[in-house]
């Protein structure tokens, strides 16, 4: 069975029809499986995206797409510096 990637408006979307869910008296296991996920994905989603609205999910996805380019950015000038230095150093 393959794996289903939701976006982060999806899992918003599924959290909190699970709360209305609850909120009508379901118990947990039986709002998740109404969504069509297991339990630990349901207290995954919620402990990253449980107090979020749509925006600050979006802007929180866009800073870590950031945040990953700049950390490949810095990876490779540490590794242009460090051949600069070895050819710069004199060999004997």
């Amino acid at each position: 069975m393959g794996r289903i990637r939701y976006t982060t408006e999806q899992i918003i979307r599924k959290l909190r029809e699970a709360e209305v869910e609850i909120a009508k008296g379901s118990t947990i296991a039986q709002a998740v499986r109404k969504l069509g996920v297991t339990e630990q994905t349901y207290y995954r989603w919620r402990k990253e995206y449980g107090g979020l609205k749509l925006d600050q999910a979006k802007r929180l996805k866009e800073l870590e797409r950031e945040n990953t380019r700049l950390k490949k950015i810095v990876a490779d000038q540490a590794l242009d510096i460090s051949i600069l230095k070895e050819v710069a150093s004199p060999k004997f």
